[in-house]
């Protein structure tokens, strides 16, 4: 496995795999590996490409008062893990190589940004918008990535790459989770053992409503409010948002009539912890 650091260096290298015949199948990530990064490695390796992992904590996604200085890193470790599964690359770009003295574009896809965690971390979107382009333009992929778990992310480069006409397939993997059912995040650590245990309620929750669904619930309203009366049984939760938008468009649900998303936010201890199921008619 290679260890770039330099965009000149990345560049070299899919010029080379290209020119071997190879397809280039992109990850990008904050690190801090856990199943559910290396499923996505897994999944674009079985698809037959030379993975190419970013590995870049990215400042433009965080607000002032979030976790950028204390999230989670161990580039070492990181490393071992991605080895392992087969990454033929990974990218560990210092800050000054994508964001040099005097950078100052950005992207935001409008009316998708600023709902659901966007409206609760304002400039969040704009600043995965960004980056993840600048990582397009910088690995050119055959194909990039992304895991379900991060739905609305997942939605808007979706957006992203269409309106942009870029030719990049967007592979979206299901949520890995825990045994609980807890989704897997690098912010779990931030979890003391009875915070841990609390964090189930968030998936027991969502397949209530997937259950409700499934019985042919289909008023949004309803399935909303069941939701956050289960939430509230765990006095260690604090909800910040639940909502039902459409996945085509994350347009807001009154009735469902067509494949959309349930998402949510939880505040627990010290972590927040987003989640979502899509429901499917």
């Amino acid at each position: 496995m290679e260890i770039l650091k330099s965009i000149q260096e990345v560049k070299q290298y899919v010029q080379k795999i290209k020119k071997e015949g190879n397809t280039v199948g992109l990850v990008p990530t904050m690190g801090y590996f856990h199943e559910g990064h290396l499923e996505l490695m897994r999944r674009a390796r079985a698809k037959g490409h030379q993975v190419l992992v970013t590995l870049f904590v990215n400042p433009a996604q965080f607000g002032p008062n979030e976790d950028f200085d204390t999230y989670p890193r161990d580039f070492e470790r990181d490393f071992k893990l991605a080895r392992e599964v087969g990454v033929s690359a990974i990218f560990v770009p210092a800050m000054e190589e994508i964001y040099p003295e005097g950078y100052n574009t950005y992207v935001k896809v409008e009316g998708m940004s600023e709902v659901m965690c966007g409206y609760y971390r304002p400039n969040f979107f704009r600043g995965v918008a960004t980056v993840v382009l600048k990582l397009f333009n910088i690995t050119t992929p055959d194909e990039a990535f992304f895991g379900q778990k991060d739905g609305q992310q997942a939605i808007i480069v979706k957006k992203m790459v269409k309106d942009l006409n870029l030719d990049i397939p967007i592979e979206v993997v299901p949520t890995v989770r825990e045994e609980d059912g807890l989704a897997m995040s690098s912010r779990n650590v931030y979890l003391n053992p009875k915070e841990r245990q609390a964090a189930s309620i968030i998936n027991k929750s969502l397949k209530l409503i997937e259950e409700m669904v499934h019985k042919g619930e289909r008023n949004a309203g309803r399935l909303i409010e069941a939701f956050k009366n289960n939430i509230n049984t765990e006095p260690l939760a604090q909800l910040q948002y639940v909502e039902i938008r459409y996945t085509s468009n994350l347009q807001p649900v009154e009735e469902l009539n067509d494949e959309a998303m349930m998402a949510t936010a939880v505040i627990i201890g010290s972590a927040r912890l987003i989640d979502n199921i899509v429901l499917k008619i």
